[in-house]
């Protein structure tokens, strides 16, 4: 690789996950840095790169023509000097259940300051333990994002859950000169509640017991509640939606079935999930909230009040000040709120 002066990374900061190598691959290209980042996923069960991140990886090099050293399954050090990003017509295959919408996340930020539009196909899960689901993405992240002055739309052609994959993505991104800054300071008035159970290739019951369970515990109408049952093709697989609407934002907090998991065990942690939202009277949830941290960095500002920070949002954080030195502060407010203004 060319002589060039390489920030060094220390995988195993704070939570230790894939998180770091997304957020500086995603900031190495939005700032033109090169970095070197060891003891990749240092903190999990299997350290290293993971198909998932793998594909992240050789998304950011395609996109820019990156130079990359490390690059391979298992790999703990991974070298990555940008080149100049390049927007297109671009298909990532991640090749198992790994998580589209994660990987989307390594190549989206710099493609929203591109100099045209781009069109990007990802195909692998679609709704993933540890990962927003695309409902996430498409109903709350995204709007959110789209305040920020870009254009980003997602379509769903196929579902992919864990083991089997096999989802498909389509995003197509708008992108902008500037980043404003965003003030998420107040959720209103919560206007409508909807709970939804997805199955494929799986029994009813499943789907009835959890929205039995969110009747039980949340008092929503049963006009509030749905199933959709999905060809079986596209399973097996299930994840129940939670999805409160405010005035001023929409938040969904998931549930995914797992083999030797009761569905009404995966109802109760969506469910605690909502409750402690709805009651806390906060507009963003602290996964939302992580989310935003990076395009806030870009854009040099904004505010949002939220749940006590996690390690992930404060690993976040400090990967995020390796490329940028945009101030990002946490202040608490009182019991579990907190404000986190960048700028």
């Amino acid at each position: 690789m060319k002589n060039t002066a390489y920030l060094e990374i220390n995988g195993a900061i704070g939570e230790g996950g894939g998180q770091i190598l997304r957020t500086a691959l995603a900031l190495s290209l939005c700032t033109r840095k090169p970095f070197r980042i060891t003891h990749i996923r240092a903190g999990r069960k299997k350290p290293g790169l993971r198909q998932q991140h793998l594909t992240a990886v050789h998304a950011a090099r395609d996109i820019s023509g990156a130079q990359v050293e490390g690059d391979e399954i298992g790999s703990s050090t991974v070298s990555f000097a940008p080149g100049e990003i390049q927007p297109g017509k671009y298909h990532f295959a991640i090749g198992t259940a790994g998580s589209t919408t994660l990987v989307l996340q390594t190549v989206l930020y710099p493609l929203l300051l591109a100099t045209a539009e781009s069109h990007i196909t990802l195909t692998g899960g679609t709704h993933n333990v540890h990962a927003p689901p695309y409902d996430f993405l498409a109903q709350v992240y995204l709007p959110v994002l789209n305040r920020m002055g870009v254009q980003v739309t997602a379509t769903l052609d196929r579902y992919g859950f864990f083991p089997k994959g096999g989802g498909r993505l389509r995003v197509h991104i708008t992108p902008t000169t500037h980043l404003r800054g965003l003030s998420l300071m107040e959720r209103g008035k919560i206007v409508k509640c909807q709970a939804t159970a997805l199955t494929a290739g799986l029994p009813e019951h499943i789907a009835l017991r959890e929205l039995q369970r969110v009747t039980e515990k949340l008092s929503w109408s049963q006009d509030c509640l749905h199933h959709c049952a999905l060809p079986p093709n596209q399973g097996p697989g299930n994840v129940l939606l939670l999805q409160i609407q405010s005035e001023h934002i929409t938040e969904i907090f998931s549930g995914f079935g797992q083999r030797g998991i009761r569905a009404e065990a995966v109802a109760e942690g969506a469910i605690k999930m909502a409750t402690d939202y709805m009651a806390a009277n906060i507009p963003v949830g602290s996964y939302l909230a992580d989310q935003l941290l990076l395009p806030l960095a870009l854009a040099g500002e904004g505010e949002l009040i939220t749940t006590t920070p996690s390690s992930h949002t404060l690993t976040n954080i400090e990967t995020i000040h390796y490329f940028l030195s945009v101030p990002i502060t946490q202040t608490h407010l009182k019991g579990d709120v907190w404000v986190i203004r960048v700028g």
